[in-house]
């Protein structure tokens, strides 16, 4: 079977508690045929020295960081890691989230039996007892039909956030690198607070485009913090206003790529109004519970 080289692209940004974890996982892949790019976002902490340690300890791993040693965010740094990426695909891993030994070996076998497919995804383990041993870790599987290749736009329409669906946690991701290219990377207005819909956008491209493939495999473990993003921006009361940024540029991008699908406009009509009117509908929602959900 051709083993496919796979470019691995861990952006860090302080975080010196997990990144050695992140790329041991990595390195204790049974498909050997990686290299793995480390992008230090303008770190200030030790994570740097760690990343230029492993980058001396094994000739498969690089040491990158924007001029300057600057802090750019998560878009910008895997975009220069993509300029630098010299694999048939691209594999996503947060510096705080683990791989599964086999999740290489397995997406690469899925790869060369679906060569159509540009993006293959999976379940994740929602990882809460990293640091509490009394939480129990969830296995949160795709939110669509597993394990066969869906055709654009199937999973724009399914996932979550225009779906119901459960989307795939980004350390479940290996993506064509080509594909990647071909719609221009990750988006870098998706910085600050909007870097919460940062993957949502670049799948969105994906899902509108290209056929894709969710397997039903868990190959990873995505941890659950306190002080992530997600958290904070639920906690400050922000998520709507995040969530309707998304909206509006996902609006733009179709109509500059000139993708029309009725499916797609009225599901995206109706998560507009909601955002940008989360009161009404909450209220709404309210009314309707009340009347046995005939409001």
């Amino acid at each position: 079977m051709h083993q496919p080289l796979i470019s691995v692209i861990i952006p860090f940004y302080n975080m010196e508690a997990f990144l050695a974890e992140a790329v041991e996982s990595v390195r204790h892949q049974d498909y050997s045929n990686w290299e793995l790019l480390l992008v230090d976002d303008g770190s200030t902490d030790k994570s740097r020295e760690i990343a230029q340690d492993y980058a001396l300890l094994d000739r498969r791993i690089k040491y990158l960081m924007h001029e300057g040693h600057v802090n750019k965010g998560l878009t910008a740094s895997r975009n220069h890691a993509l300029q630098s990426a010299s694999g048939e695909y691209i594999a996503l891993l947060d510096a705080d989230d683990l791989w599964l030994p086999e999740k290489l070996s397995r997406q690469v076998a899925i790869a060369a039996a679906h060569p159509s497919c540009a993006l293959i995804g999976g379940a994740s383990l929602y990882w809460y007892s990293w640091q509490d041993a009394t939480k129990e870790d969830i296995v949160v599987p795709v939110g669509c039909e597993t394990d066969k290749v869906l055709p654009a736009p199937q999973l724009a329409l399914q996932l979550y956030p225009l779906g119901t669906g459960a989307a795939p946690c980004p350390c479940s991701l290996m993506i064509k690198t080509a594909a990647l290219k071909k719609h221009k990377g990750f988006e870098e207005q998706f910085s600050g607070i909007y870097q919460m819909y940062e993957d949502q956008a670049f799948l969105s491209k994906l899902y509108l485009n290209e056929p894709c493939y969710m397997s039903s495999l868990c190959l990873d473990k995505y941890r659950q913090r306190p002080a992530s993003l997600v958290s904070s921006v639920q906690a400050s009361g922000r998520y709507n206003e995040v969530r309707y940024f998304f909206l509006k540029w996902l609006r733009n991008y179709l109509t500059g790529q000139k993708l029309k699908d009725p499916r797609i406009d009225q599901a995206l009509k109706a998560a507009l109004r909601k955002s940008k009117y989360p009161r009404f509908y909450a209220g709404l929602q309210r009314l309707n519970k009340i009347l046995g959900g005939n409001a």
